[in-house]
């Protein structure tokens, strides 16, 4: 089994990368594959409402100059997806912003690559805003019919420079405890496959407020 950590700070080694590890070391503990792909410090152009995923259903954004396709590809093929971003204004940083409407959009328009994989998601952040952010990481992920793991308080860890996020200790400690958590809703599910039959994929009903 394999987790897919997405990691929206422009910051290749800042706090939500070191909140990565700490989940990453308990899923690699239970004998879980992790990988981060760093995406923040990267140009990615946002979703243009075009609809050419839908279109075309070849699992493809029509934009293709940045990652987003790539990373696609292996949030499909991983058993869990782990998404985590600093906190800009009490928001999504804007790179990351991006990326998830338009891997999340194209997932979707493709039969809904990443339903009922595990899923969470995880904020770093200097002092507020970290609850606001963190519940808009995960619209991505109930949006997407995806087996949420939690942890024993929001997944908020607190630090300014670089590996500050390390002395918060209630803050790893939420982390480490989202990892085996993680771990176990993994197996658990990996396990219950073999017996119990996943339910129907419904065909998504689509109104608006005019009719």
């Amino acid at each position: 089994m394999k987790v897919i950590a997405i990691n929206g700070s422009p910051h290749k080694e800042g706090n939500t990368y070191h909140a990565f590890n700490m989940v990453g070391e308990e899923l690699k503990a239970a004998g879980i594959d992790f990988e981060i792909l760093h995406i923040g410090h990267k140009t990615v152009h946002g979703c243009m409402g075009c609809n050419k995923c839908f279109v075309n259903r070849d699992e493809q954004c029509s934009i293709k100059t940045d990652s987003v396709n790539e990373c696609v590809q292996k949030m499909k093929e991983a058993d869990g997806i782990l998404i985590g971003s600093p906190v800009y204004y009490s928001g999504i940083a804007g790179t990351m912003k991006c990326f998830l409407d338009r891997a999340f959009y194209v997932a979707g328009a493709n039969g809904n690559l990443f339903r009922h994989k595990v899923g969470a998601a995880l904020v770093a952040v200097r002092r507020s805003g970290g609850s606001a952010t963190l519940d808009s990481l995960n619209h991505y992920l109930t949006y997407t019919e995806m087996m949420v793991a939690t942890s024993s308080y929001w997944n908020i860890i607190h630090g300014m420079s670089a590996g500050q996020a390390e002395d918060d200790a209630e803050g790893k400690q939420i982390m480490q405890t989202l990892g085996k958590n993680m771990a176990w809703m993994l197996k658990m599910k990996k396990a219950a496959g073999e017996t119990i039959e996943a339910p129907e994929k419904a065909r998504k009903v689509m109104t608006n407020f005019i009719r």
